[in-house]
């Protein structure tokens, strides 16, 4: 019994020092682990001490373990994906509607593209992405699935490109959510009603506006454009009605990095 709380206590000083050379980029994304044989004689702990380190960082999402003979583990930087990933599973467990995730975008993207308008770069940094994706969205508009997918990164980069980590993060929670809702709804609606193109091409004409505002740096005016697009665009994904609650279509596999 006195051995147990040392065994723990070893094996998350052995997890916090590996977090943190993952964190620090040390480790890098995609990467493996060494082996387990260099990790115990570089962390000088049982196997069962270690095997526990190696529990807490797969839970916490930053290694994959692979069993067998041609395992090992794999390493994985947090990213908004993940963390949309555990929030999904958070509001679901509180039989959260899907609506109050489109009530809080339309709070915090408009203040992520106003960011965008307002950083001093935004010539090199924010309109050369941006109108990458406004011209595939009009190259794919034919295609309902694929013109959503399109649309979804053209919103997922007003936030990604804010500038501002906390807002990148939060808000690219809530985008990763969103845009796994809103993918599953169109592939569902395109084999029913679909969505008629003069609609699409509204959407498109709307996202050049933003990126013109954007590029201007008027950042009180995509504010209020962005506000109203979203306000207009979300009336659309809700196949399971108004008050549809999230389930697992939006959670249905863990994202990997």
């Amino acid at each position: 019994m006195t051995d147990a709380p040392r065994g723990d206590r070893l094996a998350e000083q052995v997890a916090d020092h590996i977090r943190g050379q993952i964190l620090r980029g040390e480790l890098a994304d995609g990467a493996p682990l060494p082996k387990s044989e260099e990790l115990i004689q570089r962390y000088p702990v049982s196997m069962p001490t270690f095997r526990e380190a190696m529990r807490i960082l797969e839970a916490e999402g930053l290694i994959t373990v692979r069993r067998g003979r041609l395992g090992g583990a794999v390493v994985h930087r947090p990213s908004a994906a993940n963390l949309g990933y555990n929030l999904g599973l958070v509001l679901a467990a509180q039989h959260t509607d899907i609506d109050d995730v489109a009530t809080a975008l339309r709070h915090v993207e408009p203040a992520c593209a106003a960011l965008c308008a307002g950083r001093p770069d935004r010539a090199e940094t924010v309109v050369p992405a941006l109108r990458a994706l406004h011209e595939e969205y009009l190259a794919r508009i034919d295609d309902l699935v694929e013109v959503v997918g399109v649309s979804r990164r053209f919103h997922e980069a007003l936030v990604s490109l804010c500038g501002n980590p906390p807002l990148i993060v939060l808000a690219g929670a809530l985008e990763a959510l969103w845009s796994s809702h809103e993918q599953d709804w169109a592939t569902r609606i395109r084999e029913t009603t679909g969505v008629p193109l003069r609609v699409r091409r509204a959407a498109g004409e709307t996202h050049g506006r933003i990126l013109a505002l954007i590029e201007r740096g008027a950042a009180d005016e995509v504010h209020r454009l962005v506000t109203e697009h979203l306000t207009d665009a979300q009336r659309n994904p809700s196949p399971a009605g108004p008050s549809a609650v999230i389930d697992a279509a939006l959670i249905r596999r863990r994202p990997q990095p």
